[in-house]
């Protein structure tokens, strides 16, 4: 192993907040592998770069010696997590918690050694539990505590619903640190609350409190709002490589750090080597290339990194872009839609034929198709495709 200081400079990058370090650190001063633990809700099938900031720390915890516990919560998915929600979300039936679990085995495996990696499910000691353990659980925290939670304080202060069954989340996933041992937890900083219920109930039931360790939630493309599916600003574990390639070389230039350091497995002198090169009157693209060639040989190998470029300056036909793309600058004082977003910027003739081309499928955002819903966010940079042959970088910037 290394030394102490070492680890504590590798855990500490990219972090929000550790609690406890001085913990932490006695942990480390041990010399023993410590049990990290990282939870998973399977609630949809596709993965992005936004979960793979913690993913990444597991691994770096995995290279340090360390044993990770990657926890697939199947029984909590079934309940929703009520982080950040306003209103109560819709459980999952066991089959799409399955099914979903199935994706994200695959799908992690590509950052996370196999043969150090332990991946359970809380299934496994919560269906054990029968109806008089449960109130038992239910029975170490109290309603005034719970309402503490800033999601709960909002929807109860407004006079909206909270379900019981969401004051069990919470309960239910600090009871799995219990369950494992856990020496460290890790999660987004939207889970401290819950993170912090694995301390409390491991000293209730005699254990030694876990470390917790948050890490910050990844912008999207737009460098604005986190990174979602939901929103276009995504970049997917399962994206094609060329269409990868592509969305991490087009991002706006002031992400560029932040990916770096979340998302890449470089030290941070090599990084700091980069921000010198720029300094030096380098071209932002050409170090935006070399993250981009680490990531798709991340997740597609390296044989497929090194050719991800030449699908890149063949969008015509491959989805990709042309060497040739115009850049365009739009101002606005307010988000767009993305048919007046084409219009404005020439992509085509008018509303009407924007609208069309959306209504046929015939329009895509750094490479994704995209339908009327999609909304160009006030800042962002995309790459948008009307048709075959309209490709403009659009930026959308402050009136």
């Amino acid at each position: 192993m290394k030394s102490v200081d070492e680890q504590m400079a590798l855990i500490q990058r990219g972090t929000d907040e550790i609690l406890v370090e001085d913990e932490l650190r006695a942990k480390l001063e041990r010399g023993q592998p410590l049990r990290i633990k990282a939870g998973f809700d399977p609630t949809a099938p596709d993965l992005h770069l936004g979960h793979t900031v913690l993913i990444n720390k597991l691994r770096q915890f995995q290279d340090l010696g360390h044993q990770v516990m990657f926890l697939i919560g199947d029984f909590t998915g079934m309940i929703g997590d009520p982080s950040g929600k306003n209103v109560t979300r819709q459980p999952l039936t066991k089959e799409q918690v399955k099914a979903n679990a199935e994706t994200y085995k695959e799908q992690v495996f590509k950052i996370l050694d196999p043969a150090r990696t332990q991946v359970v499910f809380n299934s496994e000691w919560m269906d054990r539990l029968s109806a008089a353990d449960m109130i038992q659980l239910a029975g170490k925290y109290t309603v005034a505590r719970m309402l503490e939670r800033d999601d709960f304080d909002k929807r109860y202060k407004s006079g909206q619903s909270i379900a019981i069954h969401e004051f069990l989340y919470p309960l239910v996933q600090g009871y799995d640190s219990v369950a494992m041992q856990a020496d460290i937890e890790l999660g987004g900083t939207d889970q401290k609350f819950n993170l912090l219920m694995g301390r409390e109930l491991q000293r209730q039931y005699g254990q030694e409190a876990q470390v917790i360790i948050t890490m910050p939630i990844l912008e999207g493309l737009d460098g604005v709002k986190k990174m979602s599916k939901s929103l276009g600003n995504y970049i997917g574990i399962n994206d094609r490589p060329g269409e990868m390639y592509n969305k991490i070389v087009s991002m706006p230039d002031s992400l560029m750090w932040r990916y770096f350091e979340l998302l890449s497995f470089r030290s941070l002198d090599e990084i700091a080597g980069y921000r010198a090169e720029i300094e030096a009157g380098a071209n932002p693209r050409d170090i935006k290339i070399r993250l981009a060639e680490e990531l798709v040989a991340r997740f597609h190998g390296e044989e497929v990194a090194a050719t991800a470029h030449k699908s890149a300056g063949n969008r015509l036909k491959e989805g990709e872009l042309p060497d040739d793309l115009p850049e365009i600058d739009l101002e606005s004082d307010a988000d767009m839609p993305i048919s007046a977003v084409l219009n404005r910027a020439g992509l085509t003739k008018n509303a009407a034929a924007a609208r069309d081309l959306l209504n046929a499928g015939s329009v895509k955002v750094d490479g994704a198709a995209v339908d009327r819903d999609f909304v160009f966010v006030l800042g962002a940079e995309h790459v948008c495709q009307a048709g075959k042959k309209k490709f403009a970088r659009v930026r959308l910037k402050k009136a």
